[in-house]
């Protein structure tokens, strides 16, 4: 179903003024004197203009990066760190509204997961709080013979980069600043030029929150910003959400100086649906779990093996609920399926949709970009259910990066495990069925950082996140995310 396109009020973050870089504590211009559109991906037209960083600011804010890390920044302790990441948790809290309908109109995620979204923000920062309470070494034993203390300390790595993607600007920005403000560390955070808003108002909000100047800078920009940062000799750490393929160059950058990488990249995901599952909860779950924010998720479960005795009937009510979900305006909270992020992207997922037809899979809904009424300027694609597939089309080895499942048939428990961890990617996987020792074997063999099992998607702060092989490395959310920007220092003490 579609629904039409109605004009709404922009957040009031939106005030007609151009935006500009958050370094030093201060909003600058572009040193290039240069501006870019930042557009509505519902409509095709402007929403703002932004200042087009490049190297030069990239310097500056590292530079005032350096200088807290250095300086007033390193005095904090844990609990006045602590105290900060709670008010910035109530400040965000407190704007909730306008940063979830900054990510719709900017990114094209549906108000109903945004608003969702900012829940698991606030709920990060708040989780990181704690963490900055609870940083510590320890003390080893040792079996010198002469008598000595050894124990370790744990200290913040230094000045991290902080490169995201546009498909959850305010989650992907809150998953940099949270362990950098918990850890002491500082951070320069480069948007994605597709949807950088939210971030820039959260860079706002920590300055409201008591975070010294030069601590989190914010710098939007292109490609060649993010290349400076990620080569940048007085960096210390970066920590990436995007492609594989942009994380390999990042690897290639970091190597001047032996950065410190996090890494959370590209997926092509396997959710597997066997016969005794209880198909009224995996149909909506597993739907959702590539549909949802129109596929645009490193997690979206993409590849959705079904069991064969019941593949036929899944397929098509995997397609029927598809065909139910509203699609249009976004900020509309029943509407499901937005639109993707850019024209670029559109066009990207449109051609994996005519080559999935080319190579003889069959799509049961969707299928192509919806061209007719008013949602025609904006960039919108219907969730699309591709039946017929196997194993060695590009819809079934590729990330998409859209609302396109490619439904699998299988035949029994060890060749879906070899199936599905048959891809370079490690990132999510999911599992449904009634049978434990099933779900136990499975979640087991898969080569996935997360599994879920009779579900798609859960995510807490409380849980840490991250991928396999070319998935990336490291780990966020959970008690292990600020350990990634900690450096462990030994100390030997020698006593009488």
């Amino acid at each position: 179903m579609i629904l039409e396109h109605q004009p709404i009020k922009m957040p009031a973050f939106l005030n007609g003024q151009a935006k500009k870089l958050l370094i030093d504590g201060k909003w600058v211009d572009a040193k290039s004197g240069r501006t870019f559109e930042s557009i509505n991906p519902s409509t095709g037209k402007q929403l703002d203009s932004l200042a087009w960083g490049g190297p030069e600011d990239i310097d500056l804010a590292v530079a005032a990066a350096r200088r807290a890390f250095e300086g007033p920044w390193s005095k904090f302790t844990p609990n006045e760190r602590h105290k900060v990441l709670l008010r910035l948790a109530e400040l965000v809290e407190q704007r909730s509204a306008e940063l979830a309908l900054l990510d719709t109109v900017d990114m094209g995620g549906p108000l109903a997961i945004t608003n969702w979204v900012m829940g698991m923000t606030v709920d990060t920062f708040r989780y990181n709080a704690s963490r900055a309470l609870n940083i510590h070494g320890e003390t080893l034993s040792n079996s010198l013979p002469i008598s000595a203390l050894s124990y370790t300390l744990r200290e913040p790595v230094g000045v991290v980069g902080g490169i995201i993607p546009w498909n959850g600007p305010v989650f992907n920005a809150c998953w940099k600043i949270a362990p950098v403000l918990a850890s002491g560390c500082t951070l320069v955070l480069k948007c994605a030029e597709q949807a950088a808003l939210s971030p820039l108002l959260l860079g706002e909000l920590c300055l409201e929150a008591g975070v010294p100047p030069g601590v989190i800078n914010v710098v939007t920009g292109f490609g060649d910003a993010g290349a400076a940062l990620a080569e940048h000799m007085d960096v210390d750490k970066v920590a990436f959400t995007g492609s594989t393929e942009t994380g390999q160059k990042i690897v290639r950058a970091s190597a001047g100086n032996l950065k410190r990488l996090t890494m959370e990249l590209g997926g092509k995901s396997p959710d597997i649906v066997f016969a005794d599952a209880n198909l009224d909860a995996a149909v909506p779950g597993a739907a959702m779990g590539i549909f949802g924010n129109s596929g645009q998720a490193c997690l979206a479960g993409s590849r959705l093996f079904v069991e064969r005795p019941v593949y036929e009937e899944f397929t098509e009510k995997v397609a029927a609920f598809a065909n139910s979900l509203k699609i249009g305006d976004p900020t509309k909270l029943d509407t499901m399926i937005g639109p993707v992020v850019s024209k670029e992207q559109m066009e990207r997922i449109s051609g994996y949709l005519q080559a999935g037809v080319a190579e003889g899979a069959k799509a049961i809904s969707g299928g192509e970009r919806v061209t007719e009424g008013e949602l025609a300027d904006g960039y919108f694609i219907p969730p699309t259910t591709f039946v017929g597939v196997e194993d060695s089309m590009s819809i079934a080895k590729e990330e998409i990066f859209g609302p396109v499942v490619s439904a699998i048939p299988f035949d029994d428990v060890d060749e879906v495990i070899t199936r599905a961890n048959a891809t370079p990617y490690g990132l999510a996987s999911g599992v449904w069925t009634s049978n434990v020792d099933k779900a136990m074997k499975v979640s087991r063999s898969l080569r996935a950082g997360t599994v879920w099992v009779n579900s798609y998607s859960l995510m807490d702060p409380g849980v840490p996140f991250g991928g396999y092989k070319m998935s990336g490395y490291g780990m966020e959310s959970g008690p292990h995310h600020v350990e990634e920007y900690l450096h462990t220092k030994a100390v030997w003490i020698a006593h009488s």
